[in-house]
């Protein structure tokens, strides 16, 4: 039979048997007497709060279940310690040192990055004066044909002559500039000649008077220029 089953007793009054843990006589109603003893104890509040009892066989078991649990846990305490411990080695320097080295782990290495230094820069030189507005003048030896802007006297006509290529210049003409005739088989000595372009040809000068006439120099003409 089960340990829940067996006869734990007989009963004071009317010595009827009764079961482990019962608390009154089945027969005669009779009170009966408590377990005695730590394992009885233990039974009986096993018994009030499940409704089986394997037997007195599961205190020791119990019992060997902690021991054992408690040695494992006392035995993995000692492990870590251990461990920790042999990862600080003293080191003696001599026999009669008196400071000890630690030997650790070394710690990982600081990286430092360069310090970047901006380049210093040199401003670029300015860029040389425009020569969309500097007079041209007429290549050496060479015959060819021009737009005659306008003719001023040379004794007193030279700003004037200066100020009138500039201000065609200025109003979009290109190869702008000023001839002495005297320097020239093909024009009239005394005057500053005000032209416009170096073109091969007549007919080339000719195309290009209405260009002058439409910038305000309505009396131009075209004129071969001999050296």
């Amino acid at each position: 039979m089960a340990g829940g089953e067996q006869d734990a007793g007989r009963c004071p009054r009317c010595d009827t048997p009764y079961a482990e843990g019962q608390e009154f006589c089945l027969e005669c109603g009779a009170r009966l007497p408590s377990p005695t003893g730590l394992v009885g104890r233990l039974g009986s509040a096993w018994r009030r709060r499940f409704d089986w009892y394997p037997g007195d066989w599961i205190w020791p078991a119990l019992l060997a279940l902690v021991i054992a649990a408690a040695a494992g846990a006392a035995s993995a305490i000692w492990l870590s310690d251990s461990s920790a411990s042999d990862n600080n080695t003293v080191v003696a320097t001599s026999p009669g040192a008196t400071s000890v080295q630690l030997t650790q782990t070394a710690p990982e290495p600081t990286i430092t990055q360069p310090t970047q230094t901006t380049p210093t820069t040199t401003a670029a030189p300015p860029p040389p004066p425009s020569q969309a507005n500097a007079p041209t003048t007429w290549p050496a030896g060479r015959s060819g044909w021009t737009i005659v802007l306008d003719s001023l006297p040379s004794p007193s006509g030279r700003a004037a002559a200066l100020a009138e290529a500039r201000r065609a210049r200025q109003g979009g003409l290109a190869k702008v500039g000023v001839l002495d005739s005297s320097q020239f088989s093909s024009l009239h000595p005394g005057y500053l000649v005000v032209f416009a372009g170096i073109y091969a040809s007549q007919a080339e000068a000719q195309s290009a008077i209405i260009d002058a006439h439409q910038h305000g120099f309505g009396g131009a003409y075209p004129r071969r220029i001999t050296p």
